[in-house]
């Protein structure tokens, strides 16, 4: 089986280098807000990319998130895991009409309680060639859409 890339595929490869992160986000329910600072190194592996992002501090942090497109779907899927939980989050999610922002939706454990589950959008937007964000937001019980962190990556120059 050889899978035939599609322009989603391309728009993918986008993502492809060495970047920069600046990551904003909630510190929890009457917490300032929290930032870090990292790299991430994008690698094609031709219709899928694979995301390894480093994080340092006192307690480093590594993610990894995988992004293809499954044209029988005619949805893009993929995965998220960090060294900081134990939830393998799974996507699935589209373009919007510019085709500047990637929208993935997933479920996992609820962001106000743990022994809950809620629906999470993570969003990847390209403000350019070398910069794009990734914002992500879960949705209340009362079905409220709540942002808590937003990550800018520059690319390496």
């Amino acid at each position: 089986m050889q899978a035939e890339p599609q322009k989603e595929h391309k728009w993918l490869e986008q993502l492809v280098g060495e970047w920069v992160t600046e990551m904003e986000g909630s510190g929890g329910p009457d917490q300032p807000p929290v930032k870090h600072t990292g790299t991430e190194t994008v690698r094609s592996l031709t219709v899928w990319v694979q995301c390894e992002g480093q994080m340092p501090g006192d307690v480093p942090m590594k993610t990894v998130m995988t992004l293809g497109y499954d044209p029988t779907k005619k949805k893009f899927v993929g995965t998220f895991i960090g060294s900081m939980m134990t939830n393998l989050w799974v996507y699935e999610g589209e373009l919007d009409a510019s085709g500047k922002m990637l929208t993935l939706d997933a479920e996992g454990p609820s962001f106000t309680d743990a022994t809950k589950t809620a629906k999470y959008k993570d969003t990847i937007e390209i403000l350019s060639p070398n910069h794009r964000t990734l914002s992500s937001r879960f949705q209340a019980e009362d079905g409220t859409w709540h942002h808590f962190m937003t990550a800018h990556y520059r690319r390496k120059t």
